[in-house]
């Protein structure tokens, strides 16, 4: 593993059902989990990175696969803690057109929506500190411990000199714009890089921000990097130093769950690699097509000898 204690993630994984077709007409489904958080902690870990999960299981079968998963996977799953009193959670995937899939979500109430800001201390005392803290906008959206324990993470990412990476991850059926912005907006004084869809960005600003330039308001405020995902039309870096844009690498899509978070963990690779920024935007977009080329939420994520693999031709064989 590449820098021990290199990141530290929090958020809640659940077991995740995929069907083949509608939900209401039964059928069989594939069992795996899936999460936003643990989706980049499966990357980073793939790609040679030391990484740390503190996120909440129920004291259940459930969460036994979510916490064997994620060590198989590399994982460290020790800041981890079991709820007894709430379950794990659970998320269907409902494809309904070729390129529209419909997600349901059984979290209320689940451990994930209970994690303690306690659990995020024992977390950051368990092992040297983070070089990269990353949060998602996912988890504050649970319930009022889960966002009191992302308060306390970026608090303990300040005392400890870690950088903060904050995805936005914006979830409609979780909470409302307003109730995201309310909540994000007071993260900025913490962020270090910012990533978001253009159309996420303006949760991150205060209503008299300016419509026009959002990324160099975010960067005026503070943040050193703003990275905005334009989906099959790559993606910007924004910095101090200016805009760099990149193209979506070109693969046959199979399913597009999933990549935005491959892109981050693209990124926080290379960023650890302390590569330019140049080489950030070029491995994050490279690992999203990785995810954008597979199903599933992380199944397809790239080792880092398997990244020249895109740059194969069609009918290449491997040997």
């Amino acid at each position: 593993m590449n820098g021990s204690g290199a990141v530290l993630t929090l958020g809640e994984t659940m077991v995740a059902l995929r069907g083949s077709g509608p939900l209401k007409l039964g059928g069989t489904m594939n069992v795996s989990v899936a999460g936003a958080e643990s989706n980049v902690a499966i990357g980073l870990a793939r790609l040679g990175h030391a990484v740390r999960w503190a996120g909440a299981v129920g004291d259940d079968e459930a969460g036994e696969l979510v916490l064997r998963t994620l060590r198989a996977e590399g994982v460290d799953v020790s800041p981890a803690t079991r709820d007894p009193h709430a379950p794990t959670g659970l998320i269907l995937f409902e494809p309904r057109l070729p390129e529209v899939t419909r997600v349901h979500y059984y979290r209320a109430g689940s451990a994930g929506s209970r994690l303690a800001p306690e659990a995020v201390e024992a977390a950051f005392a368990c092992a040297a500190p983070p070089r990269v803290l990353h949060l998602t906008g996912i988890t504050p959206a649970l319930g009022p411990s889960a966002a009191e324990a992302c308060r306390r993470a970026l608090r303990l990412a300040r005392e400890h000199g870690s950088q903060v990476c904050l995805d936005v991850n914006f979830r409609a059926r979780l909470w409302s714009r307003q109730e995201a912005a309310a909540e994000l907006r007071a993260w900025l004084p913490y962020v270090d890089v910012l990533i978001a869809s253009d159309d996420e960005l303006p949760l991150c600003l205060p209503e008299s921000a300016p419509a026009d330039a959002p990324e160099e308001f975010l960067l005026a405020r503070g943040v050193r990097e703003v990275v905005v995902k334009l989906g099959a039309d790559g993606a910007t870096v924004h910095t101090a130093d200016g805009a760099l844009r990149s193209p979506a690498r070109e693969v046959r899509a199979v399913d597009a769950v999933g990549a935005g978070d491959a892109f981050v963990a693209g990124y926080l690779s290379a960023l650890l690699d302390e590569e330019d920024v140049t080489g950030r935007l070029d491995r994050a977009v490279t690992t999203g097509a990785f995810a954008v080329a597979s199903p599933g939420d992380w199944e397809g994520a790239p080792t880092r000898a398997e990244l020249p693999l895109l740059g194969a031709g069609p009918g290449t064989v491997v040997r």
